[in-house]
């Protein structure tokens, strides 16, 4: 069932708001017109380059059928509902569920906040390598429901994610080849470059980012723990978004290893949007317009 502030918004007149964005997904000019109609979209003509388009041309959404069943797909995935659930809402199979789960993931995994402002908390959480639904070629014997890892602790079973969050919540996290300086560098880029502090528990890689962007960086000895002279500088707020996370994950038994960033472009999505999260908001960052950008929509 659509949430009540969607009213009778069609996919179709959802998606146009891309081309008043974004223009030509060509050559990005903004002088368009009306081109008729295919496939349940309006086609547009790009005066500049001569192409035609609609809303969905070089989106991961581009060719996917169903559209009626789109705005429930999305309220399934705002939900978070089970693979099995999300299907049976739409009345499709759950293997078209799942392939239209992760189409409508493909953009959202890359919405990211281009960087970060004021009191910074960092720190890594660690994820236990999946091959789920993987048939054959296993490196080992397949677990049951997500499983344990066969040692205890730190070992090449866990995948490692850097998570660096500030205070106003903007949520950047990436998933690390390794866990070294050159794999964090590589993934945090240019992010710290507005932060003005950095909390983390330490970690020499993290550390050595925060210092090469030039940031003061506050070592907390206890997760979650603070000192009694600066009550400001701790890392309870990325704590907590780890917190959120894992418990999330738990109702999926397990993600492959493959598909680790859509997830966590699932969970951002959902905290950046928080109770504005919409079925039509959800809709737009498939199409490249994440919750980032739409806070200002």
């Amino acid at each position: 069932m659509k949430r009540e502030e969607d009213g009778d918004e069609t996919v179709a007149s959802i998606v146009h708001r891309r081309v008043e964005v974004s223009g030509c997904p060509h050559c990005r000019s903004d002088e368009i017109v009306g081109w008729g109609r295919s496939d349940g979209l309006p086609r547009y003509r790009c005066k500049a380059c001569g192409k035609t388009f609609n809303a969905l041309t070089k989106t991961p959404m581009a060719g996917l059928h169903k559209k009626e069943e789109w705005l429930a797909h999305a309220e399934a995935m705002i939900d978070g509902a089970s693979l099995a659930k999300a299907a049976a809402r739409c009345s499709v199979h759950a293997t078209t569920a799942f392939r239209c789960r992760h189409r409508f993931l493909t953009a959202l995994s890359s919405d990211k906040p281009q960087s970060m402002r004021g009191i910074v908390e960092g720190d890594k959480m660690f994820v236990l390598e999946s091959f789920k639904g993987k048939r054959s070629g296993l490196p080992r014997p397949s677990r049951k429901r997500g499983g344990q890892a066969a040692k205890r602790g730190l070992s090449a079973e866990q995948i490692p994610i850097v998570v660096v969050r500030d205070r106003q919540g903007a949520t950047f996290d990436a998933v690390l080849p390794k866990l070294n300086r050159a794999s964090m560098a590589a993934a945090l880029g240019d992010v710290l470059a507005g932060a003005e502090t950095f909390c983390c528990d330490g970690g020499t890689s993290i550390v050595a980012c925060a210092r090469a962007a030039g940031l003061p960086v506050h070592v907390l000895s206890a997760p979650g723990g603070s000192r009694p002279d600066a009550p400001q500088f701790h890392i309870n707020n990325v704590n907590g978004y780890h917190g959120r996370f894992n418990e999330w994950m738990r109702r999926f038994h397990g993600v492959a290893t493959k598909n680790l960033p859509n997830y966590l472009g699932w969970r951002r999505a959902l905290e950046a949007l928080g109770q504005q999260a919409s079925p039509r908001r959800w809709i737009l960052g498939t199409v490249g317009l994440g919750p980032y950008q739409q806070i200002s929509l």
